[in-house]
């Protein structure tokens, strides 16, 4: 781009936050650093019943208003939204074409056609719902309530092809999840690639001194913790848990005699601290997440990534890291050698730092999305705004 596009962000903060608000807060940071005008317009699932959530939800939005004076007053070239449900919805992104801005829509998951934005069912990865078809959402309530399941359901068919209308430019966050995307639906020539990143590339990988094996995240049933445990267990290796969620009970019950510790929600400095500690990060995913920040945070730190090879995985962290997800022997035999070599966890440390440094600083970060919105800006010609 010849000059720095003003840009609005819009985003729908989901009832439990996680890695997704931390990437709008980053790309914000990224954007105004530069040189940018950014401004934010933002509201969140948790101050809203579900009531008003499901009204938002099959209208296609409320408030489409406020993102039409939001963009006036700052002046947006861009309106770049990342979640858009349950209210703010495509009448939003009307709002922006009409008040004179490009859209990019940032994908970040699988909400564009899944109800529960996973893509996963009974312990793998789930692609009945697709195209305009969200009926298996339905007829298998994947929302847990049936009067909810109907909502989205409906809502998300009903809102596809105004999206598709009005969205210039789609951006996910890694190379499978845009394949995967098009199967749900999004053409892929549309879609451009921009993976998450991170401030800083340590210098250096500590992984040769590590103590733990460690995993990180919300603990549920799709990110494959159990996994962790046994492989942990049936290697002989400590492992260290951080994170909270439903699962915990189960998963405290699993590690029940061997040497697992559970920290609890950390982040920050504390989490920092627990990665540069790490033999290894284990991401046994059984969901095809797309560029998770644990991964790209631990390449970062020069910690080796044993993932599943699900979605996005498999190209972050390369070549004989990613193991079946349902393989526990694998799983152990894998973090085993490992464990017993710190010559190859320090060789393939510095592997990860390669990699990050190459796909996930802040420089690559920002090159690829000035690529998107350059490509916005051209689909925008082409329909002739």
């Amino acid at each position: 781009m010849s000059r720095r596009e003003r840009v609005l962000l819009l985003h729908n903060r989901y009832r439990a936050a996680g890695g997704e608000e931390r990437v709008v807060d980053e790309l914000e940071a990224l954007l105004r650093d530069r040189g940018h005008a950014v401004a934010r317009c933002e509201r969140d699932s948790a101050e809203s019943g579900r009531v008003t959530a499901a009204r938002a939800l099959l209208r296609g939005g409320v408030g489409e208003e406020q993102v039409r004076a939001a963009i006036a007053a700052h002046g947006a070239d861009v309106l770049h939204a990342h979640n858009i449900h349950p209210l703010f919805g495509w009448r939003a992104l009307a709002a922006g074409r009409d008040a004179g801005a490009r859209v990019v829509l940032h994908l970040h998951n699988y909400r564009f056609t899944c109800a529960i934005g996973v893509a996963y069912r009974e312990g793998r990865p789930c692609h009945r719902c697709h195209g305009r078809d969200t009926r298996p959402g339905l007829r298998h309530n994947c929302r847990g309530s049936l009067p909810e399941a109907a909502v989205y359901a409906a809502a998300l068919s009903a809102q596809q092809p105004r999206l598709l209308e009005l969205v210039d430019r789609f951006v996910a966050v890694g190379a499978a999840q845009a394949e995967i995307l098009a199967a749900f639906g999004v053409p892929r020539s549309r879609v451009d690639v921009v993976p998450n990143a991170v401030a800083a590339v340590a210098a250096a990988s500590g992984a040769a001194e590590g103590r733990y094996a460690l995993a990180s995240g919300r603990l549920v049933e799709e990110k494959g913790f159990d996994m962790a445990i046994a492989a942990a267990r049936a290697a002989g290796v400590p492992l260290r848990i951080a994170g909270e969620g439903p699962d915990e009970r189960r998963l405290r019950g699993l590690a029940d005699g061997a040497e697992v510790t559970f920290l609890g929600r950390i982040d920050g400095e504390r989490m920092a601290a627990e990665r540069r500690g790490a033999a290894v990060v284990l991401v046994p995913s059984r969901w095809e997440e797309a560029c998770p920040m644990a991964v790209v945070e631990a390449l970062a730190d020069g910690v080796p990534v044993l993932a599943s090879d699900l979605g996005g995985l498999p190209e972050l962290v390369g070549p004989g890291a990613a193991l079946p997800a349902r393989d526990e022997a694998a799983w152990a035999r894998a973090l085993r050698a490992l464990w017993d070599d710190p010559a190859e966890r320090a060789r393939r440390g510095e592997e990860a730092l390669a990699r990050a440094r190459a796909r996930h600083t802040p420089e690559a970060q920002y090159a690829a999305l000035v690529d998107a919105y350059a490509a916005a800006e051209r689909a925008a010609r082409e329909r002739g705004r």
